[in-house]
């Protein structure tokens, strides 16, 4: 069996829509354009087998539709997605605790409910393979890649230093959703569907500024960037140090919050709801 590759394509200004390939078959993850994912596809020569989709927005679902329009009447290209959404183009609807088996790249995901950003998004969790897992230190940054670690595929609930924008959900349920994901396994891979690391870092260091493995990311990530290079994946461990969304229990968090905002900080839930709002509004 091939070792799995695990690929962001660069689409729009800042979105990565993620290909998974054996070598031969591939799948595409939000395909929000369908020219970078055949140019990719092309250049590999990788065949498009499946498409999997995290939530209705239009960056991540309008290239689904060329894509399929792309393939022979005698391979129709299986679209999953959210049931709550009532995407169009989805043929195989999911909930959380679905699952999702491939056979060819060989995958199998486990789909995780994570509203907040929109009301029916989901994730998609890859477990570990057999073999020693790849582990990603805390605060070091991201791992480097690992067939036998585990991955997610979180859309735009859970970004580098970060989490999605409240379009339709509470800020009780886009909690509870990034709880999910902060309790999967450390080494986990969290493939983000857009490059906002170094935009995200500023906010998290106003935040917590005495963050010392917030700092020591700031530097590789802007390295990281100035060499063209994506700062994705991260992993589940290195947000549970630096992301100010999954550490709202924080006590120099909550501190800063009180002092910026004048806001008296009972519990996570309000810390998590005044960040979200600032965020909303910081420059």
């Amino acid at each position: 069996m091939n070792e799995l590759e695990y690929m962001p394509v660069p689409a729009f200004e800042d979105n990565y829509i993620w290909l998974v390939s054996d070598g031969s078959d591939a799948i595409a993850v939000d395909p929000g354009e369908a020219a970078p994912v055949r140019r990719a596809l092309a250049e590999r020569g990788w065949r498009l087998t499946a498409i999997l989709l995290t939530h209705h927005h239009a960056d991540h679902v309008g290239g689904v539709a060329a894509l399929i329009a792309g393939q022979s009447a005698d391979r129709p290209l299986p679209v999953y997605g959210p049931a709550a959404e009532g995407i169009g183009v989805v043929t195989r609807p999911l909930a959380g605790g679905d699952r999702v088996t491939l056979a060819s790249p060989a995958l199998t995901f486990d789909v995780i409910d994570v509203p907040g950003h929109t009301r029916g998004h989901i994730a998609y969790f890859q477990a570990a393979g057999p073999g020693p897992a790849g582990v990603g230190a805390a605060g070091a940054g991201p791992a480097g890649p690992g067939p036998t670690s585990p991955h997610v595929f979180c859309g735009d609930t859970l970004f580098s230093c970060g989490c999605g924008r409240l379009f339709e959900g509470t800020p009780a349920q886009m909690l509870a959703s990034l709880d999910a994901l902060a309790a999967l396994p450390g080494d986990t891979r969290v493939h983000c569907a857009h490059e906002y690391t170094l935009s995200n870092i500023r906010f998290a260091l106003a935040c917590e500024p005495g963050n010392a493995a917030l700092a020591a990311w700031r530097d590789a990530a802007q390295a990281r960037r100035a060499q063209g290079v994506p700062t994705l994946p991260t992993t589940i461990a290195h947000e549970r140090a630096v992301n100010p969304f999954l550490r709202a229990d924080s006590g120099e968090i909550r501190a800063t919050l009180e002092a910026q905002l004048h806001e008296t900080v009972p519990d996570r839930l309000a810390a998590f709801t005044l960040m979200r709002e600032w965020k909303n509004r910081f420059r």
